[in-house]
C-alpha cells in the first residue's frame, strides 16, 4: 500500500487496536571477552549466533551473506551497532510467560558464552570501553546512521555503541485508551529513569549520573521526551509529529542513503529526487516509525523506552510494574498524576538521570512516588489475578522494586559503592 496521505498513517495506528492486550519485552546485553575484558568483536558475536542456531533451532537472518540476527517463532535476536545482543520477545499474555521466555533465553545465551569465553554484562552503559574501542559490525544501516546521527545529537554515537536498555511493548484498545496510556507512560518517564537507573559508571569511573544512559538518550538525535507528548495525544497529533520528523535515511535497491534532512512529509509528497520522487509504502512508514528514538514511541503498539538494562534478577520487574499500572489499574494511576504540570515533569525528566530517587516532582521525591505507584501496581496485578502453577500472581516479580524501596538505593548506587 502506497502512503500518499496522512489519513493512511492514521489508519495504520487504528489497525493496531486490539481487544486482547499483549505484553512484549526487548532486552539488550553487552558481551565481553573473558580474557581481554573488551567488548566482543563481530566474529565472536557471529560464533554466538551460530551456536544458538545449531543448538536451539534459531533460524538465521542474513544481509548480503553476513549473519546479523536470528528468529524463532515470534522471537527475534538482533545485533545492535556496538554488537549488543537484543532479544525481542514474543507477544505474551502475562508476566509469568514473559519471565519464562527471558530466563529460557538467558540459559541459551550463557551456554553460548561459556563455549566462546565470553561474559554477559547487563547494565545501561558500557562501564569500561571508550567509544573508539567499541567494535562495529557489517549491518548496513549502521554505517549511514554513524554518519547521520551525530549531526543533530552530540551523544548519538554513544547511544548507538555504548548503551543497552529494556523496552516494554503494550497494546491499546481504541484511540481514547491509547491517549490515556500514552499520557501515563510519558508522565512516568522520570520515575522510570529513577527506579531502573543502572548506568552510573563510564570508563571505570563514576559518571556523575545514576542513569548515564538516560542522559545520553536525552542528547541523542531523534530522542528525548518532546513536550508534545505531555499534551493530550491523538493518532492525528502523532501522525503530524512523525510527518515532520526528518527521515534518518533512505533505502534504494537495498542500499542506505542519506535523507539530506528530508521529512516523511516530503517523502509522501514525492519530493525526494534522490530516489526518483517516488512515494513511501507501508514498509517505509514502519521503518520511519522504528527510527524515532523518543522515550515513548507509537508503532501499532506503545513502546516504553526509558529503562536501563539490568541483571537477570530484575528482568521481570519493569514489565510487571507497567503491566500492573497500564493493564491492571489505569484509572487509579491516571488519577495519581492528574495534578502534575507538564513543565514540572520535564524538569524532573532532566534531573532524574543525575538525582535518581531524590528527584522531586509535585512535592514528593521519586522514592515517594515509587511507593505510591508500586501500591497502585500491586492492586492492578491483584485485579488481573493471573496465577502461576504455584498459585502466585504477577506481584511475585516486583521483588526487585520492593528491595529498591526498602534499601532506598537503586542498582546504580550500589554499583558506585562497588566501584
Amino acid at each position: 500500500m502506497i502512503i500518499d496521505n496522512k489519513d493512511k498513517i492514521i489508519k495504520h495506528f487504528e489497525e493496531g487496536e486490539k481487544s486482547q492486550q499483549f505484553i512484549g519485552v526487548e532486552n539488550e546485553k553487552f558481551l565481553i571477552d573473558s580474557k581481554t575484558k573488551k567488548r566482543s568483536s563481530y566474529n565472536q558475536i557471529e560464533n554466538v549466533l551460530n551456536f544458538l542456531h545449531n543448538n536451539f533451532k534459531w533460524l538465521k537472518v542474513e544481509e548480503e551473506k553476513n549473519l546479523i540476527g536470528l528468529k524463532l517463532n515470534d522471537m527475534q535476536v538482533t545485533l545492535e551497532p556496538g554488537n549488543q545482543i537484543e532479544l525481542a520477545g514474543a507477544k505474551l499474555t502475562n508476566i509469568h510467560e514473559v519471565c519464562a521466555e527471558s530466563f529460557n533465553f538467558q540459559d541459551q545465551l550463557i551456554s553460548a558464552c561459556k563455549k566462546f569465553d565470553l561474559e554477559l554484562l547487563s547494565v545501561g552503559y558500557d562501564p569500561v570501553s571508550r567509544l573508539e574501542e567499541v567494535p562495529s559490525n557489517p549491518k548496513k544501516r549502521y554505517k549511514v546512521m554513524t554518519i547521520e546521527m551525530p549531526k543533530n545529537g552530540r551523544l548519538s554515537l554513544e547511544m548507538m555503541y555504548q548503551t543497552a536498555g529494556t523496552q516494554i511493548n503494550l497494546d491499546y484498545k481504541d484511540e481514547k485508551n491509547f491517549s490515556n496510556k500514552f499520557k501515563l507512560i510519558s508522565y512516568l518517564v522520570p520515575l522510570s529513569i529513577a527506579i531502573f537507573a543502572n548506568s552510573s559508571l563510564k570508563e571505570k569511573k563514576y559518571s556523575n549520573f545514576l542513569s548515564y544512559r538516560s542522559y545520553v538518550w536525552q542528547n541523542t538525535s531523534r530522542g528525548g521526551l518532546p513536550k508534545l507528548f505531555l499534551e493530550e495525544m491523538t493518532y492525528e497529533k502523532y501522525t503530524d509529529f512523525i510527518l515532520n520528523t526528518p527521515l534518518l535515511f533512505l533505502v534504494k535497491d537495498k542500499n542506505y542513503l542519506s535523507a539530506d534532512n528530508h521529512t516523511f512529509k516530503d517523502f509522501m509528497e514525492n519530493k525526494i529526487n534522490k530516489i526518483g520522487n517516488i512515494g513511501p509504502y507501508k514498509k517505509d512508514l514502519e521503518l520511519h516509525l522504528s527510527t524515532i528514538f523518543t522515550d515513548v514511541r507509537l508503532k501499532q503498539y506503545l513502546e516504553i523506552r526509558s529503562i536501563d538494562a539490568c541483571e537477570w534478577d530484575c528482568h521481570c520487574a519493569s514489565p510487571a510494574f507497567y503491566t500492573g499500572l497500564i493493564y491492571g489499574n489505569l484509572e487509579e494511576a491516571l488519577d495519581a498524576i492528574k495534578d502534575w504540570k507538564s513543565d514540572h515533569v520535564l524538569n524532573a525528566y532532566f534531573e532524574a538521570p543525575r538525582k535518581g530517587l531524590s528527584t522531586e516532582l509535585h512535592g514528593k521525591t521519586m522514592l515517594d512516588w515509587t511507593k505510591i505507584f508500586l501500591d497502585i501496581c500491586k492492586r492492578g496485578l491483584d485485579l488481573r489475578n493471573i496465577n502461576n502453577k504455584n498459585g502466585n500472581n504477577e506481584k511475585l516479580y516486583l521483588k526487585n522494586i520492593e528491595n529498591i524501596v526498602l534499601d532506598q538505593k537503586t542498582k546504580a548506587e550500589k554499583s558506585i559503592n562497588i566501584a
